[in-house]
């Protein structure tokens, strides 16, 4: 064998060896995806805690449980430049999608995707009015989510069934709040309709709640507090006024009555959480947020406050209490 003869075969069976090995490794699995949400809440009281952990729920319903999705938790605190600051957080790491819990952090997560990074609304009211979306049925753009509309011929029902000789209605919102001062119209558009004496009272903070409450607790027979942040951070001041006087408070969800509201008939915040987790991981899969409908929860269940009943002095009536063991909730 001549040598350029041995040199080409050691050269192949080099070639062979090499791609022999190459092939015989153990091959590496393509690591998975993981994407990143974003949640921004206004601010820490018990409705909106329950949306938050219904929205955590939804994604793992539709298997996006720990390990294959990244969650950042952000909560405002009710403080502007930390909802503008937190919402640029989750626009710097380049989250996959935000969802915003009531309607200034949806609001200002909208204004920093610009059109582009898909935002959840999870329990925004009237989003169209609050220009969120061009509509409920194709929202346009990158945004979609749940609205939670109060049912409130159901909350002024339960006035007139609970205080059967209230004349005065007095209702209270707050300025900043775009869904709380929605309700609170609307409501007194109603109840006006209906023969009530309607007092409007606002706040432009929780701090203003003890003024304004001292107020109205002189003026009106019973109050609404409506769906509205403010007035649900500040129930416990508006209740511990308004017991000194002895006038009731409807308020418009269960975590109200809780705080020693009277009675309602409560969408569940959880719910409305849950299905917006849902829509979110609808849309990391692929749905196209504009033409995903805004989906509107008003469907609740009967709530009352048996040992508030008891202080103010007033017998609920029993087929209220009934509804409310049967499908609701009785707080004793």
């Amino acid at each position: 064998m001549n040598k350029r003869l041995a040199a080409v075969i050691i050269v192949i069976v080099a070639f062979l060896g090499v791609a022999f090995f190459q092939t015989s490794k153990p091959q590496t699995a393509k690591k998975q995806y993981i994407p990143t949400v974003g949640i921004l809440q206004l601010v820490t009281h018990p409705a909106l805690d329950q949306i938050h952990k219904g929205v955590v729920a939804g994604l793992a319903h539709e298997g996006y449980t720990k390990g294959k999705i990244k969650i950042d938790y952000q909560n405002a605190q009710a403080d502007q430049s930390n909802l503008k600051t937190m919402s640029q957080k989750f626009a710097n790491e380049n989250a996959d999608l935000t969802v915003g819990i009531a309607s200034p952090a949806a609001l200002s997560l909208a204004k920093t995707a610009d059109g582009q990074t898909p935002v959840i609304l999870a329990g925004i009211t009237d989003p169209v009015g609050g220009g969120l979306v061009k509509s409920t049925q194709r929202p346009g753009k990158n945004i979609t989510g749940t609205s939670g509309d109060s049912p409130l011929q159901q909350h002024l029902d339960v006035i007139k069934e609970v205080v059967p000789s209230a004349k005065k209605l007095g209702i209270i919102y707050t300025t900043s709040d775009h869904g709380g001062e929605y309700n609170a119209k609307k409501m007194a558009t109603l109840a006006k309709s209906q023969g009530y004496d309607v007092k409007m009272y606002t706040i432009a903070t929780t701090n203003d709640m003890q003024q304004i409450a001292e107020t109205m607790a002189g003026q009106v027979d019973v109050v609404y507090a409506p769906q509205d942040n403010g007035v649900a951070s500040a129930m416990k001041t508006l209740i511990n006024v308004t017991n000194q006087e002895k006038i009731p408070v409807i308020p418009a969800v269960d975590t109200m009555v809780k705080d020693g509201g009277l009675a309602t008939i409560s969408v569940s915040q959880y719910d409305i959480g849950y299905q917006a987790g849902i829509m979110a991981a609808k849309v990391l899969k692929g749905k196209n947020p504009a033409t995903y409908p805004v989906k509107t929860i008003t469907k609740g269940v009967p709530v009352v406050n048996e040992k508030q009943a008891k202080l103010l002095g007033i017998t609920l009536p029993q087929s209220l209490v009934k509804d409310a063991e049967s499908k609701g909730e009785v707080i004793k």
